[in-house]
């Protein structure tokens, strides 16, 4: 039979009652940083194609990726490439079966923003 009682029954989970966790929020973040790490490598694809082509090509693009703008592209790209390293380096973990406990996941989460945060530092100071 027929459920006639769909209305009265909650949405589940509804979105004012739902608290993203810490874990949610890392996986996503991987994702993202996944794809914003494809777009900037449009940016060395791009300078890479301009040094082989011309030197008016070139100029135009170094100097947009020596500016700061492009020094701001190329610290996020960093950090996302960090990020992103550091979330695979978690799954493997997670896949060999070990921290998957709530707590240590959580731990986990907080450290991949802090460490590639450190990592994106000392890169930027390297150079």
């Amino acid at each position: 039979m027929a459920d006639v009682n769909r209305g009265d029954r909650p949405l589940s989970p509804h979105l004012s009652i739902y608290r993203p966790q810490m874990t949610s929020v890392s996986s996503i973040m991987v994702r993202i940083t996944g794809i914003a790490a494809l777009a900037f490598s449009f940016f060395v694809v791009w300078w890479l194609l301009a040094a082989a082509t011309s030197e008016s090509a070139f100029n135009f693009i170094d100097g947009l990726m020596r500016s700061w703008l492009g020094d701001l592209v190329m610290f996020l790209a960093a950090w996302a490439i960090y990020y992103h390293m550091l979330g695979r380096l978690r799954h493997v973990i997670w896949d060999l079966g070990y921290c998957v406990d709530v707590e240590v996941s959580e731990k986990l989460g907080i450290g991949m923003f802090i460490l590639a945060t450190i990592l994106t530092f000392v890169t930027v100071l390297a150079v």
